[in-house]
């Protein structure tokens, strides 16, 4: 397991990058909720850890706003602004990320900091 860092650097709704992974906490008020996953973006490549969490937990890239769901890694929302005006070009991102969704990783809590599972 490699060593993320404290958990408390991990406040709701914050993404880091570690290694080739975004790490980020989704985590409600009552509870947190750690999640691992690929660090670039479907679409053009963006690097995820600059991202945001949306409200419904999803992982959304910086660059073109393409949502993504953290538990499986595969792209829910495709590309925004002028590339959500090109037809099909949505569906097509979401489908290549249903048959290869990012990368996961395990996030494992000890103690008071994180650990990837890999």
């Amino acid at each position: 397991m490699k060593l993320v860092g404290p958990a408390r650097s991990f406040p709701r709704r914050t993404v880091k990058g570690v290694d080739g992974y975004a790490v980020g906490n989704n985590g409600s008020a009552e509870q947190d909720h750690y999640f691992a996953v690929g660090r670039r973006c479907r679409h053009l490549g963006a690097d995820l850890a600059n991202g945001a969490i949306a409200k419904d937990g999803c992982l959304v890239c910086p660059w073109h706003g393409a949502k993504y769901d953290v538990s499986s890694g595969r792209m829910v929302r495709g590309p925004q602004g002028v590339f959500a005006k090109i037809p099909g070009l949505g569906a097509l991102f979401k489908g290549i990320s249903a048959v290869v969704p990012l990368g996961r990783a395990k996030v494992v809590k000890q103690g008071d900091d994180l650990y990837l599972d890999r």
